[in-house]
């Protein structure tokens, strides 16, 4: 079988000796041999797990939680499966977004005014404008918008990180096939409201407002809608959302 050098692998990978060094030393990824001299070499399976760890860290998961994804009895190429409908998600907006921008730049150089509809195509704030306002009013679409729009980029990175954080949180659970009526799912759940409620504007940061409904709500949407059911690893993730926040908005 071939394997690599640790120069080598951080070459492929555009990483550094230095950060394959302190994943092994931390348990993520153990040298396949040790050659001559003390040097690490890697073979496929180091490699494969070397994406699964890379991929995470673009999830914007912490060193341990990966370690205890990479633990469980899921099989590789499943995972990855679930990561690569996510990248094929993110390559169409931001698709969308380099269109845009081309848009613009077009139309500046040419002495045209850019389209106003076209310029903000991808851009995630608002690419559910028209949603959140036919099911929760106006209202909550500007108070929203106003929070998220008020945030400065550390800001905005560190929500991100956390909606990254409880999407491949539910990936794992659903793969692991826990029962949406278990400790761990509505722990999960708890968990899920929690996040909403750090959006102004939700019904989840409404004092007085329908809760149970809201998650009912957004469950059927998780599954109905791929461009939701995506963050969970597809439509069975998606499902698995639903059926654990559907147990805690009858426990409500």
């Amino acid at each position: 079988m071939n394997d690599w050098s640790i120069s080598e692998v951080a070459k492929l990978a555009g990483t550094t000796s230095r950060a394959l060094r302190h994943y092994g030393a931390v348990g993520l990824l153990p040298a396949s041999r040790i050659g001559a001299g003390g040097y690490r070499h890697y073979d496929a399976d180091a490699l494969v797990r070397l994406q699964r760890i890379l991929l995470l860290r673009e999830l914007g998961l912490s060193l341990p939680q990966i370690g205890e994804i990479l633990e469980r009895p899921t099989a590789a190429e499943a995972s990855l499966a679930h990561h690569l409908e996510w990248l094929s998600g993110e390559r169409e907006r931001i698709d969308r977004q380099i269109a845009a921008v081309r848009s613009t730049i077009t139309a500046l150089e040419k002495g045209e005014e850019p389209m106003a509809e076209d310029m903000f195509d991808g851009f995630d704030h608002a690419k559910y404008k028209d949603e959140v306002i036919e099911r929760w009013g106006e209202k909550a679409y500007a108070e929203s918008d106003r929070w998220w729009t008020g945030l400065d980029d550390a800001e905005r990175g560190d929500w991100k990180e956390q909606t990254a954080a409880l999407g491949a949180a539910w990936q794992d659970a659903a793969e692991r096939g826990i029962p949406a009526d278990g400790a761990e799912a509505q722990a999960l759940a708890a968990r899920h409201i929690a996040w909403l409620r750090g959006v102004p504007g939700t019904p989840a940061s409404t004092k007085g407002g329908n809760l149970a409904g809201y998650l009912r709500g957004l469950g059927e949407m998780y599954v109905a809608d791929p461009r939701f059911a995506a963050n969970y690893g597809g439509t069975d993730g998606a499902v698995f959302v639903r059926d654990a926040l559907g147990v805690f908005a009858d426990r409500l």
